[in-house]
C-alpha cells in the first residue's frame, strides 16, 4: 500500500491555505492538466466536514469519476478525505497546515490500495505512485502560487 507524503511550505498566513486545499473551484483550477471537474455533490465554495464531492477527470488517457468524502475537519489545521467511489479500492488523503512565523507547511499524507491486487502492486511500482506523487506535487505547486499571490 503506497503512501506519498510531500511538504510545500507557502508564504501565507494558514487560513488561506486551508481554505484554498479545501476549495472546489480552485480544486478545479489546480487540476486542469487532467481536465478534472465536479459532476457531483459539493459544486462549488468550500468543502466542510461530511461533504461529498464527485470528480470527473482524464488519467491515462481514460475518462473516470470519483467520490470523495471529507470525514474529518479540525479548522484550519487539518482536514481528511476518503474514496467513497472510484478506480481505487480505497485511498485516504490528509491534508494538514502547520502555521509558521511568515507562513504555512502544507503536509499532504496520500494512502491508496490499487485495485487489480498483484497485478495492481505491479502497477505501482511501474508507473502509478510516481503519477500519483508528480500530480500531488503539481497541485501544491499551484496552491502556492494562487496563495502567495493573494498576499
Amino acid at each position: 500500500m503506497p503512501i506519498i507524503k510531500h511538504k510545500q511550505y507557502i508564504q501565507a498566513p494558514v487560513e488561506i491555505c486551508f481554505d484554498l486545499a479545501r476549495n472546489v473551484d480552485i480544486h478545479t483550477e489546480t487540476t486542469a492538466k487532467t481536465k478534472e471537474r465536479v459532476v457531483g455533490g459539493v459544486m462549488n465554495g468550500l468543502l466542510e466536514e461530511g461533504d461529498l464531492v464527485t470528480w470527473e477527470a482524464i488519467h491515462f488517457g481514460i475518462k473516470q469519476r470519483l467520490t470523495a468524502q471529507v470525514t474529518e475537519m479540525e479548522k484550519p489545521q487539518m482536514f481528511v478525505d476518503r474514496m467513497v467511489r472510484g478506480a481505487f479500492n480505497s485511498f485516504e488523503h490528509k491534508h494538514q497546515f502547520i502555521e509558521e512565523t511568515k507562513g504555512t507547511w502544507m503536509i499532504d499524507r496520500f494512502e491508496y490500495i490499487s485495485p487489480f491486487g498483484s497485478i495492481g502492486v505491479f502497477a505501482d511500482k511501474l508507473f502509478l505512485e510516481k503519477y500519483m506523487r508528480a500530480f500531488i506535487i503539481s497541485r501544491a505547486k499551484e496552491l502556492k502560487r494562487i496563495a502567495e499571490n493573494m498576499n
